[in-house]
């Protein structure tokens, strides 16, 4: 009998564009689904730190590991400061990391306020903006991310001439 393989995304998954994706933390169940995307990148924005399993993935696969979440916050129930988002975009806009995720615990709050400031970057209008990262928060809305992603100044961002072709 042939054994058929599960490929189980983590938990609030989503591609942002193409080869740029999002998610929470993900356990063993989803390293199949993360292999077949051939991530050359994790951007990890939580405040902890990834489980062992995750971190022995990433070092198996020989992924780059970027922690921003340290550097960001006392508690987990920091907002993103701005220092982090400018430094994930390093990242992000960098074409050569690509394939890429961007992940924290839940895949909710930070990612969104990352993905949030990404799509202000890419000209998206406000209300296109809340409702993706609402999509994602669920219930558990954070005004205080939805007021960071509207004050952001983008012109902070330094846009490489080099850059992904959907920027």
């Amino acid at each position: 009998m042939m054994s058929s393989q599960h490929f189980i995304p983590p938990m609030n998954y989503g591609m942002i564009e193409e080869d740029l994706y999002r998610s929470g933390q993900p356990n063993e169940l989803n390293f199949p689904f993360l292999e077949k995307l051939g991530l050359k990148t994790v951007v990890w924005l939580a405040s902890e730190e990834p489980n062992q399993r995750f971190l022995d993935f990433i070092d198996d696969q020989e992924i780059q590991f970027h922690n921003l979440g340290v550097i960001s916050s006392v508690s987990t129930w920091d907002p993103i400061t701005e220092e982090v988002v400018l430094e994930a975009f390093e990242h992000i806009l960098n074409p050569h990391n690509y394939p890429m995720i961007i992940m924290c615990n839940l895949g909710r709050h930070r990612t969104g306020t990352i993905v949030g400031c990404l799509r202000k970057l890419q000209k998206w209008n406000l209300t296109s903006i809340f409702e993706e990262y609402r999509r994602y928060a669920g219930p558990k809305v954070r005004v205080l991310n939805e007021q960071f992603i509207e004050l952001f100044d983008t012109d902070l961002v330094r846009v490489p001439v080099n850059r992904p072709k959907w920027l």
